[in-house]
């Protein structure tokens, strides 16, 4: 059933008015390009404003010539318009060249081009492109949920009861989970987690990381007033670099940082314009720490900065050491001899997989070595709801204790934090489940317990799996995981492989682990993000898969280096 043709537009509608873009743009002096502009949107705009007048249905041959006068019009308007030039057009005031080059010299390699390039994967497969997988595996980053833990269900009973207070009243909660919840809350502004909190964190909160801390260092004494809640660790580490970096030219102040080093330290050091000072780890002798490559690397840096800050991740992110408490003691001793102040990032106590291995603080030990050391070495020490047995990484729950600082110092600390207002609540009160977990007696310490250890032992079955399986793999060698939630092993690549990722202006490790990503559908991570010793290559990646779905990846990874070594022998 057709319609009539659209009634012809009134004289005085929007098609008389038309021309007079063709006589401004003529007198303005776009002469002809102005008045082809003009006709070509007058028939463009006549178009459309027909097919408004008219009704929805219409004749087969309106719609065809119609349809062929829409197309032409349409591209004749597109193609002049192109041709015109812009008229009052200025350059943009933030551009490639004019931002913050400090900022431009930040890298994240976690979250870099090999995790962009998974999500592109991704999307294809999600528009059914063919690909010879069905899934990209995630594993370049340890986000334990993301993998499929589950949550430990006390810490969310506690957090869903403060953030919804009215589920107090339900029995569907235990007490101890409802008592700790009614004690955060009343001293939260208004009973509330959505109230701001004090700008170094809640009271009962930052008490409680301080009682946590006596317990785990045997009585060691540890003030409230030393702890600041942050937005994760991450977030405590930069905060203490912003205050520790100053200076300029020789006298600019360099930071120690473990070489492989979790990337957030490369990252905030150039954000900085600080001095990266490299101290490599020994990865013949397990990834161990020496000091007297700490020695070298701070007799060197004196002669370009100010080493003013010794960095040490324990256990190690990428690279699965724990230190023992010889170590621990001849790198205070070393700190205290160069004057060097301490960041111990010990976001992993937690996970200890070795028999032979066992998490010391730096603050226990510091303060076992007496009061010459205990009294005089500035230490900040950090932790997170994010890793251990938590996995809770999204609520950006952590803490630090810094201790040692000067009074007038410890102001500013505040005043920094204060810029930031507070660190989120709900991750404060994760936090404090962490620190504050049910104990014997309690009504939630057997459910608790019991997920806690299934946790930690399923990570120490998979840590060894890992090791074993990697080191199956011809032209493969990985260390033992003592601890942490990586395998970082090297790997070989030989010599034509090196000189295509030249090609393709790669780094030989990240075209590898490209190569893998593209054929595997698994996102590792690069060890040049990390930092490595020259002429050697790694791979990080988590353990945090599930056992079966590990081996699945273990296996595919193995298949695909006996392929990459044939490929480029």
């Amino acid at each position: 059933m057709w319609c009539p043709a659209p009634p012809p537009l009134p004289a005085s509608g929007a098609r008389a008015q038309l021309p007079r873009i063709g006589r401004t743009e003529s007198a303005s002096g776009t002469g002809l390009v102005g008045r082809r502009t003009a006709r070509a949107m007058q028939r463009a705009a006549g178009l459309v404003l027909g097919l408004r007048a008219g009704c929805c249905q219409r004749s087969p041959g309106w719609g065809r010539s119609r349809g062929r006068g829409w197309s032409s019009a349409a591209a004749e308007a597109s193609t002049v318009l192109k041709l015109r030039p812009e008229k009052n057009g200025r350059e943009r005031i933030l551009t490639p060249e004019s931002m913050n080059p400090l900022v431009k010299a930040v890298e994240y390699a976690v979250r870099g081009p090999i995790l962009l390039k998974a999500g592109e994967i991704e999307l294809e497969l999600q528009r059914g492109i063919k690909k010879p997988f069905t899934e990209v595996i995630k594993a370049n980053i340890g986000d334990a949920h993301a993998m499929g833990q589950q949550p430990i269900t006390f810490l969310r009973q506690v957090v869903a009861l403060c953030t919804y207070p009215n589920l107090l009243d339900s029995p569907s909660f235990p007490e101890d989970a409802k008592n700790r919840a009614r004690r955060i809350l009343k001293a939260c502004g208004g009973n509330s987690l959505g109230a701001y909190s004090a700008s170094q964190g809640v009271n009962c909160i930052r008490e409680d990381v301080a009682a946590y801390i006596e317990r785990r260092d045997g009585g060691v004494p540890a003030d409230p007033d030393n702890i600041y809640l942050t937005t994760g660790a991450s977030d405590g580490i930069t905060t203490i670099l912003k205050i520790l970096v100053s200076g300029g030219g020789k006298s600019r102040t360099g930071v120690l940082i473990p070489i492989p080093q979790y990337p957030l330290y490369s990252a905030v050091i150039s954000e900085l314009d600080a001095i990266q000072v490299n101290y490599y780890l020994d990865e013949e002798n397990c990834w161990a720490l020496d000091v007297n490559e700490l020695r070298r690397a701070v007799t060197e840096a004196k002669e370009y900065c100010n080493p003013k800050v010794l960095c040490i991740i324990n256990p190690g992110n990428p690279t699965g050491q724990v230190q023992s408490r010889k170590c621990i003691e001849e790198v205070i001793h070393f700190a205290w001899e160069e004057k060097l102040f301490l960041l111990a990032d010990e976001v992993y106590q937690d996970n200890v997989y070795a028999k032979d291995c066992q998490f010391h603080s730096f603050k226990k030990v510091l303060y076992e070595m007496g009061p010459e050391y205990s009294n005089n070495v500035e230490l900040a020490s950090f932790h997170s709801t994010s890793k251990g047995y938590m996995g809770e990484c999204g609520y950006r729950g952590g803490y630090m204790e810094v201790i040692n600082l000067h009074p007038e110092i410890k102001e500013q600390l505040v005043k920094m934090l204060s810029v930031r207002l507070c660190p989120p609540v709900s991750g404060q009160a994760a936090m404090d489940i962490v620190v504050n977990p049910p104990v014997p007696g309690e009504e939630s310490f057997e459910q608790f317990n019991r997920e806690k250890e299934f946790v930690l032992s399923n990570l120490a079955q998979k840590a060894k799996l890992t090791e074993d399986l990697f080191n199956q793999v011809p032209g493969i060698h990985c260390n033992p995981l003592q601890g942490a939630m990586y395998a970082f092993p090297r790997i070989f690549i030989p010599t034509k492989a090196i000189e295509a990722a030249k090609a393709h202006k790669m780094a030989p490790d990240m075209f590898y682990c490209m190569k893998l990503l593209e054929e595997t559908g698994i996102c590792v991570v690069p060890g040049s993000g990390f930092g490595q010793k020259e002429g050697t290559y790694h791979l990080r990646m988590t353990i945090l898969p599930p056992a079966e779905k590990l081996k699945v990846v273990l296996e595919k990874v193995k298949d695909f280096h006996i392929k990459f070594l044939q490929k480029y022998a």
